[in-house]
């Protein structure tokens, strides 16, 4: 039974080893268009003796469909003798992976990545641990030799060609393969990034302003003395961007393509069982019960001759709708409705105005003297 129990114990270990060996290989998230460009910035001063620079990279917000700046720090090494590999972006064949990096006794393959500050592609030349104490290269490290002693000076020849190119593989990417001795680095005791670097991240996806959309590859903040220290005084901006900062065409899988609104034409398109923008009438849908002196254009439709009267006269052809005898226009109401025309009203005024001619009969009658009609006695 203890010889059971110690083989499963056995192998449990070597499995966990196994996972924790690919848990930093590489994030599981591909996306399709490349990190920009690695800004140029300054490193800050070192703040004191066993802190290892960490360069700064561009990492990918899923939530956002977009790369941010981490930016470079001063971190103390998780254990003495360890040194950091910086993590890196490769073409994996149907996108770009990102691999973490590690801290282990040597540096391992970091995609030929020129991060600068001793990190030139292959290796480190920053500095080396001796008698349990790390001297610092001041050729390639921001030191200051009146609190720090740890310091030698070698000049580092770069046979590699400089440019601010962030990935490895696939259009314009780095083309470098890990040597054996990368590979078998690969396979060594690794210690994970620690938590102050991992509060450093998370610190930097939460700032909007680190975001390339933004910040079009030039961070403001583009390098720090310590892990998560964004306000301090010696923070240092980005100089300029690596390269002029193009937008990707599609983005990544949790953001919506540059094209989404022309994917849908049919919201913007005429469609036939819509009225056209101006308001005229769809020639097939004909309205029984209305008048087609009624529609707004005063188009004649297909089965309306072209010679129909206008909108306020009745047609020949057709017959009027109910409501229309009832309100009648003013043009057809009958007489007796109108007050009587000023002829009729003549004759009730002519007593009181007589005529001269048709009453000096009468007045002559009356005072005519009786000698003229009458003869005297006799």
């Amino acid at each position: 039974m203890r010889i059971t129990h110690s083989i499963r114990s056995l192998l449990f270990a070597l499995v966990v080893v196994a996972m924790s060996a690919a848990s930093f290989a590489q994030v599981g998230i591909s996306i399709n268009f490349a990190p920009p460009a690695l800004p140029v910035y300054e490193q800050p001063l070192c703040p004191g003796e066993g802190y290892l620079w960490t360069p700064g990279y561009w990492a990918y917000d899923n939530d956002f469909g977009d790369y941010y700046w981490v930016p470079g720090t001063w971190v103390m090494a998780p254990e003495v003798g360890f040194l950091w590999t910086p993590g890196y972006w490769g073409w994996g064949g149907n996108g770009f992976m990102f691999y973490d990096g590690y801290w282990g006794p040597q540096v391992g393959f970091y995609g030929g990545i020129s991060y600068g500050y001793g990190y030139f592609g292959e290796g480190y030349e920053g500095g080396r641990w001796q008698n349990g104490q790390f001297f610092y290269n001041r050729s390639v490290n921001n030191v200051n030799i009146t609190n720090i002693h740890n310091v030698y000076n070698t000049t580092v020849i770069n046979s590699t060609t400089v440019n601010r190119v962030s990935y490895n593989g696939g259009n314009g990417g780095i083309n470098r393969r890990p040597t054996p001795q990368e590979e078998a680095v690969a396979h060594e005791k690794h210690i994970p990034p620690v938590a102050a670097q991992t509060q450093h991240v998370q610190a930097a996806r939460a700032n909007p302003e680190l975001r390339a959309s933004v910040n079009q590859g030039k961070p403001p903040v583009a390098a720090t003395p310590k892990p998560g220290a964004f306000n301090d005084r010696a923070v240092v901006p980005a100089k300029e961007a690596g390269a002029p900062y193009k937008p990707a065409a599609n983005r990544g899988p949790s953001q919506q393509p540059a094209n989404a609104p022309a994917a849908h034409p049919e919201n913007n398109a005429a469609r036939p069982d819509r009225p056209a923008p101006k308001n005229q009438p769809e020639p097939n849908r004909a309205e029984p019960n209305r008048p087609p002196t009624a529609q707004p254009n005063n188009r004649p439709e297909p089965n309306r001759p072209p010679t129909a009267q206008p909108s306020n006269r009745p047609e020949p052809n057709q017959n009027p709708p109910a409501q229309r005898p009832q309100t009648p226009p003013p043009s057809v109401r009958p007489e007796p409705q109108r007050t009587p025309p000023p002829e009729t009203q003549r004759p009730a005024k002519e007593p009181q105005h007589p005529q001269p001619g048709a009453q000096k009969p009468e007045e002559k009658k009356q005072n005519e003297p009786p000698k003229r009609e009458e003869k005297p006695p006799q």
